[in-house]
């Protein structure tokens, strides 16, 4: 009888696919096989672009004169060894002749269709294949995917799509990388790391980090005042110059202090408003991270990972890489079904959810759009029994964000009275906000109003509980006092922002309708943002400082150094992906973008080479040594006491431990404080906690200075000291080993 082999992108996928196909299903090495179906899976991308000196091995020395490298036909190649011994699984099942077709259940998606069309190229199989669709793992999903197989011609622009990602990105990453890494040589350590949409993200928060360090605080003073109306009804006011509420001088607001001190005045305006405010929107994987930034500090790839878990494994929430924030009219009637399941989840939904079932008629207008869904639909709970209780406490917050707004969604808009009051003292005006929620609505979902809601611009004031008050009454001025403030900076980017702005190609766009409008145009796809974060964290270019994201010394260069080249303009990218999107819908053919991006990088590369010629840039320095008192210099390696220029005293702090590099932050505080005042972010010890570093100013008997940490960190492979013991390499101490020791660097 002749089988059908299933294709899966990662292992747990594929041993729960085979519970909904007819068994039993025996485990063979990499492979399960049933009377009908044998299911393998990749682990991830198993098969990649292959390097340049694969094409040709004069490509393996990075030379000017070999730029721009653009393969006439891309070669494939087997990513590692790990991944040697699953594609050779893969590969011998699609030989099998007992396989007579083969079913690609890798995600259903961009990426997953690339990772299928890679390793079914690779095996050089051309063997029928149809296309499962899941977006739900839960049983009654997958039963039906597999019903409903579509044939894999139905999926050839999704394939031309990713093919054409996966293309440009090496394109226009491996010439930029190159051509600027061979210029700038002398400037920088290893490779300066360009790409398409790495570059315009890096753009982003370097030009934000610029204007922090160009701006200049201005003082200002705000004037407040108490108030107490007959019967002892306290409010309180800030003066208004106008519209504005800042007062240029100390003077001016000792002035207006002093004449309204003790002074009576009048309510000489009292307006009353009531606001609707309509629920949010379901989540896209964006708003999805960006939300679990603010909420609780998760960063982008936090955020992914447990969305992912509870998708894949626990089985309660739908795929999580999507872009849209809609759902198909299909779904409709699963709606107050999965509205049962999360009541049925814990105490804290019922309510909502017993409202939502009672509903005669589903408000959908925000929530049914089937132009809106491309790949998949929104991130909700999924229509089955949740078992909640083998949820760790990331995903159990992630479950708990998604099935909340899936039940407010289908809430009433929540109405406020807003109240504005004007008092006027000895002719100067004091104004007051008011807020009071009148009807919960949606908000009634979360059983309280959600952190930070209610606050308004600082310098306008506060919104406060107001007593009644009425037009044309006297009240007394209690208090009055001016209070100096200072303009601060913009703020640097946090997950949540950077996140936002590379959905919107840089712009900052907060309402949601109009995000919905920009998402074609954004950086990158919701699946790929989080791990373009974390790449521009690994190359050195941007450091995290609890939630901020922190341009260093070398990404600000690298920007710098690049200008107003297209490669950094979040606009152009943002172009690009919007073209993608297009040959994914089959609207602009796959020739046409690649032939534009081969002009992009045969550009680039003349102007790099242009631009960057002459190039030379002072390493970083750290400070002064706290040994000798020469500069510490930041080279390949570590952060030294030595260099070409200035033998010093032979003192380093490694740059490379345990696989992660120490952050320049880090060594600049150790150098100048000798210890971290917070844990090391990022990092964890062996226990999986973050730890505090100090910096030990003595020598062993080997004259070895160190860095110790609460735990011992030590380099992959190197023996663990104790702690309290050195767990650094020596440093050079004399001028022949300083001398090696930099020329190695």
């Amino acid at each position: 009888m002749p089988k059908t082999l299933v294709i899966a992108e990662k292992p747990s996928v594929g041993r729960d696919l085979a519970r909904v196909l007819p068994g039993p299903f025996a485990k063979q090495e990499g492979f399960l096989e049933g009377p009908d179906h044998v299911l393998t899976w990749a682990v991830g991308h198993l098969v990649q672009l292959a390097e340049p000196d694969e094409y040709d091995a004069k490509f393996k020395k990075w030379r000017m004169a070999d730029l721009p490298i653009v393969p006439p036909k891309f070669k494939l190649v087997v990513r590692d060894e790990r991944s040697k011994k699953q594609m050779s699984v893969v590969t011998k099942q699609l030989g099998r002749e007992d396989v007579a077709e083969v079913i690609n259940a890798c995600d259903a998606g961009r990426e997953g269709e690339l990772i299928f069309a890679y390793l079914f190229e690779k095996a050089r199989s051309k063997k029928p294949v149809q296309r499962l669709w899941l977006s739900s793992m839960t049983k009654a999903a997958m039963q039906r995917a597999f019903s409903e197989l579509r044939p894999a011609a139905e999926f050839a622009s999704l394939e031309a799509a990713a093919r054409s990602r996966s293309e440009s990105d090496w394109i226009v990453g491996m010439n930029a990388t190159r051509a600027a890494t061979i210029r700038l040589r002398s400037s920088f350590d290893g490779a300066v790391s360009l790409g398409r949409v790495q570059t315009p993200t890096l753009a982003i928060i370097t030009r934000r980090e610029e204007e922090i360090r160009a701006f200049v605080p201005e003082a200002y003073w705000l004037v407040d005042a108490v108030f107490a109306a007959p019967g002892d009804r306290i409010y309180e006011g800030r003066y208004h110059e106008g519209a504005k509420p800042r007062l240029p001088s100390a003077q001016d607001a000792d002035a207006v202090v002093a004449a309204v001190r003790g002074q009576t005045g009048e309510i000489t305006k009292l307006e009353t408003k009531e606001r609707k405010e309509r629920a949010p929107m379901l989540y896209d994987l964006t708003s999805l991270q960006r939300e679990a930034n603010n909420r609780y500090g998760f960063t982008a790839r936090r955020t992914l990972g447990a969305a992912q878990r509870c998708y894949e494994e626990h089985k309660v929430l739908t795929y999580p890489r999507t872009n849209s924030r809609y759902l198909t009219s299909d779904m409709i009637a699963e709606l107050k079904p999965i509205a049962g399941h999360v009541g049925g989840a814990g105490r804290e939904y019922e309510k909502a959810a017993v409202y939502v079932q009672g509903l005669d008629v589903l408000p959908l207008g925000r929530v049914i759009a089937d132009d809106k869904v491309g790949d998949h639909h929104a991130i909700i709970p999924t229509n089955s029994p949740h078992g909640l209780d083998k949820l760790s406490d990331d995903d159990r917050r992630i479950y708990d964000m998604v099935a909340r707004r899936f039940l407010a969604v289908f809430h009433p808009e929540a109405v406020f009275e807003n109240t504005k009051v004007e008092t006027t003292v000895a002719g100067h005006i004091f104004r007051t906000r008011g807020k009071v929620l009148l009807v919960a609505g949606w908000r009634g979902v979360y059983g309280e109003l959600p952190e930070g809601e209610g606050a308004s611009d600082e310098d306008e004031g506060r919104d406060q509980q107001l007593p009644k008050l009425e037009l044309a009454e006297s009240v007394d001025t209690r208090e009055v006092s001016a209070e100096e403030k200072e303009t601060k900076p913009p703020r640097r980017y946090s997950d949540a922002s950077l996140l936002g702005a590379m959905e919107t190609a840089g712009k900052l766009v907060d309402d949601d309708d109009m995000r919905e409008a920009m998402k074609e145009s954004g950086i990158g796809t919701p699946a790929t943002r989080a791990s373009i974060i974390e790449r521009l964290i690994d190359v050195g270019y941007v450091e995290r400082d609890a939630r901020a994201l922190v341009a260093t010394e070398k990404g600000l260069n690298v920007i710098r150094l690049l200008g107003d080249h297209q490669l950094t303009s979040p606009s152009l990218t943002g172009d690009w992906e919007r073209r993608l999107g297009m040959i994914e819908r089959g609207e602009e053919p796959r020739t046409r973008f690649m032939s534009d991006i081969k002009g992009f990088a045969e550009m680039t590369v003349a102007d790099l080479d242009a631009k960057l010629k002459d190039v030379r840039i002072p390493r970083a320095n750290l400070g002064p040594c706290a040994v000798c008192g020469h500069d510490i210099i930041e080279n390949r390696k570590g952060y030294s006491c030595w260099s070409r220029e200035d033998p010093g005293c032979g003192f380093v702090i490694w740059k490379s431990k345990a696989g992660k590099t120490l952050p320049m932050a880090i060594a600049k505080e150790l150098i100048a404080t000798g210890r971290t005042a917070k844990p090391v972010t990022g990092f964890k010890g062996r226990s999986g906690r973050s730890f505090r570093a100090r910096l030990a100013l003595v020598q062993n008997e080997e004259g070895k200075w160190r860095v110790e940490f609460d735990e011992p960190w030590a380099k992959e492979g190197e023996k663990v000291a104790p702690a309290g013991e050195s767990d650094d390499a020596a440093a050079p101490t004399t001028p022949a080993e300083r001398a090696a020791a930099e020329a190695a660097a």
